[in-house]
């Protein structure tokens, strides 16, 4: 009964601990959030008193008015969406491409490119903008949403190439030789055959690209100068000014970027679950 007794403990107390450690990462995530929403729902005098408020006396959902009706916010929300979501999928069908590529054939310099592909995530993005820059401008691209799609498709293809090879490696290659026997080509193979068995792969690698683009700053400071073109976090960062920082428009802008992501990940949790942890298998 000892042995039983001491494994019974030792499962408990694990189990124990870690609980304790999500719920302190749990804490540490939410908190900024929920402060963010309490700011947003104040009025200016109740954001710049002395006095802490943990929650606000008296809500008011005056900041999300002003900031949706007396600022150039919707112009941000909307170009942010439409750049993340063009960007999205284009990454995501390159990296189809281009990850079956790399699973199924074998050609000269593949691990190379596979190489290549893998020390591009260690550079810093700081040293490409400049570069990127003046190569988007010379083609007539600088302060377009098109430039800023095309830089967003440059940052996020590697990483999802290669982890759409890993997902490619998990499926049996069976299954694409039983669909040829039954007379597809390789279009019908990929979308009545694989595709269809990529679901979870391919939501996880969307996701990505679009939270990638979604969330992206600097590059988008650098490339996009004319007010109506920029995006969220363009938009956000003016809020802080010289002298003062409008940090109620300014939270509520925050909560408002956060609506589409959270909804993506509320909707697609199960395959993104799924799709990351088949592709962690291979690679």
């Amino acid at each position: 009964m000892k042995p039983i007794t001491k494994k019974r403990l030792t499962s408990v107390s694990l189990g124990t601990g870690r609980t304790l450690i999500l719920t302190f990462f749990l804490i540490v995530v939410i908190l900024p959030i929920y402060w963010m929403l309490v700011t947003s729902l104040k009025y200016p005098q109740d954001i710049n008193t002395m006095n802490i408020q943990y929650w606000p006396q008296s809500v008011t959902f005056s900041n999300f008015a002003s900031l949706w009706n007396s600022t150039p916010f919707p112009f941000y929300f909307r170009n942010s969406l439409f750049v993340s979501a063009v960007a999205g999928v284009i990454v995501l069908i390159v990296s189809i491409m281009g990850g079956y590529a790399m699973a199924r054939y074998s050609f000269r310099m593949k691990k190379v490119s596979v190489m290549a592909f893998l020390v591009s995530q260690m550079i810093p993005v700081t040293l490409l903008l400049i570069p990127l820059f003046v190569m988007i401008t010379s083609v007539n691209l600088g302060d377009t949403l098109t430039g800023l799609i095309i830089l967003y498709v440059i940052f996020n293809t590697p990483f999802c190439v290669i982890t759409m090879q890993g997902f490619f490696m998990n499926i049996p290659s069976v299954i694409e030789e039983a669909a040829e026997i039954d007379g597809c080509n390789k279009f019908q193979m990929m979308v009545r055959v694989v595709l269809p068995v990529m679901l979870p792969a391919i939501v996880a690698v969307f996701i990505f690209a679009f939270v990638g683009a979604w969330n992206e700053l600097l590059g988008a400071v650098i490339f996009i100068n004319t007010e109506t073109l920029k995006t969220i976090p363009v938009g956000l960062n003016a809020y802080v000014g010289q002298f003062a920082i409008n940090w109620g428009e300014m939270t509520a802008g925050g909560i408002v970027a956060i609506i589409p992501a959270a909804i993506l990940f509320a909707i697609a949790q199960k395959y993104i679950v799924q799709g990351l942890t088949s592709g962690a298998v291979k690679g």
